[in-house]
C-alpha cells in the first residue's frame, strides 16, 4: 500500500480530458479518487502504475453527472467497494445502479473522509450541480476544478492559498473559433456554462498569484488546443518556466505530482 510521509501529498492524474478523467489523491493515511471516466481495468492497470493499491481507495468524488467523469464509477464501486461521494443532483443524474454505498454531501458544506477535510465548491457548467474540490489536510491545501465556463469568486478564493492547483485549461480561443465544431458547439463551449479557455485559466492563476503553489493544467481539449499552447499562455502570465506546468502530454499518460 502507498502512504505518504507525515506532510506530503500525492496526486496521480490517470487521465483529463474529453474522453475520461480520473485523479487520484493519496493524502497521510487517506486516498481519494476524483472522478471515474476509465474502464475498470484501465483504472486498476493505470492505479499499480502509480503503485497504488486500489483496495487503498476511501471513496470515489464525483465532480458531475457527464460521461466522461461519471461512466465507470458505479462498476469501480460495486467491483472493490468502494462508497461514492456526490452531492444529491449529482448522484440522481449519475448513471448508478442503486446497489453502491453512497456518501452523500452538500455543496459548500466542509466534510471529512478519514484524515482529509473537503468541500464542494460549486462551478458554472452545463451539469445538473457541478462542483470543484478543495481538499485540506493539516499542512496542505489542494484544489481540483476540471470543468467550469468562469472561475467563480469562491474557487478564486480557494486558488490563492493552495498548495497544488488543478485547472482547466480546456481550449485556444483561436483554434476553437477557426476549428472544425458546428457554431452552436463553438458558442457553447466558449459560454459561462462550458469550458475555460487557456487564457482565462492564466487569467485567475495570474491574479491568485501564489508562487509556492504546483500547477496542472486539466481537460485540455484534443482539437482545439496543445499543450505547448496551454503551458505557454499561463506561463507567460505568471512569468516562469514552462516547464514548471503539468498537464497530460497525450492519452495514455498518466502524470503524478508529490506537493511537499
Amino acid at each position: 500500500m502507498r502512504s505518504t510521509g507525515n506532510s506530503d501529498i500525492e496526486v496521480h492524474i490517470l487521465a483529463s480530458g474529453s474522453d475520461a478523467n480520473c485523479t487520484v489523491v493519496v493524502a497521510q493515511d487517506t486516498t481519494l479518487m476524483i472522478d471515474a471516466g476509465l474502464s475498470t481495468r484501465q483504472t486498476e492497470k493505470f492505479l499499480t502504475t502509480s503503485g497504488i493499491d486500489i483496495s487503498q481507495i476511501n471513496a470515489i468524488l464525483l465532480t458531475h453527472e457527464h460521461v466522461d467523469h461519471s461512466r465507470h464509477a458505479s462498476a469501480i464501486s460495486r467491483k472493490h467497494d468502494i462508497p461514492i461521494a456526490g452531492n444529491l443532483h449529482t448522484l440522481a443524474a449519475s448513471n448508478l445502479e442503486g446497489k453502491e454505498r453512497l456518501i452523500v454531501f452538500e455543496d459548500a458544506m466542509p466534510f471529512s473522509i478519514g484524515s482529509v477535510d473537503i468541500e464542494a465548491l460549486p462551478t458554472s457548467h452545463h451539469a445538473a450541480d457541478p462542483v470543484a474540490f478543495r481538499i485540506s489536510t493539516d499542512t496542505k491545501k489542494l484544489v481540483i476544478a476540471t470543468d467550469l465556463g468562469k472561475v467563480t469568486s469562491p474557487i478564486l478564493s480557494a486558488l490563492r492559498d493552495a498548495d497544488f492547483v488543478m485547472l482547466e485549461s480546456n481550449h485556444d480561443v483561436h483554434m476553437l473559433l477557426s476549428g472544425p465544431y458546428p457554431q452552436f458547439l463553438k458558442r457553447t463551449i466558449m459560454s459561462e456554462k462550458g469550458h475555460l479557455s487557456n487564457g482565462d485559466c492564466a487569467k485567475a492563476l495570474r491574479i491568485t498569484r501564489n508562487p509556492r503553489r504546483k500547477i496542472f493544467l486539466a481537460h485540455l481539449s484534443r482539437v482545439n488546443n496543445r499543450p505547448e499552447i496551454a503551458r505557454n499562455t499561463v506561463a507567460e502570465a505568471l512569468g516562469c518556466d514552462p516547464e514548471l506546468i503539468g498537464c497530460i502530454e497525450k492519452p495514455g499518460d498518466v502524470k503524478s505530482v508529490r506537493v511537499d
